[in-house]
């Protein structure tokens, strides 16, 4: 999951060695802490946060092919 999520945020923003993307694992599940430059951060959420939905929806399908439970959460 970690991979995934690394290897998109890459591709939207302009300063992809700043992408830095955390696992943690608690009581819910899996949660990714997704970190960008502040430039960037604009790119990663989309208008209306579109991109960030369609992130979201990428891993959890993704997880849901490895039955686990996984958050996204964008720092």
């Amino acid at each position: 999951m970690k991979e995934l999520l690394e290897v998109i945020a890459k591709n939207l923003v302009d300063n992809p060695d700043k992408v830095v993307v955390e696992e943690k694992t608690d009581d819910i599940g899996i949660v990714l802490e997704l970190k960008v430059d502040e430039n960037d951060i604009g790119k990663v959420i989309g208008k209306q946060g579109r991109i960030a939905k369609a992130i979201r929806s990428v891993i959890k399908a993704a997880a849901i092919r490895e039955e686990k439970k996984v958050v996204v959460k964008i720092m």
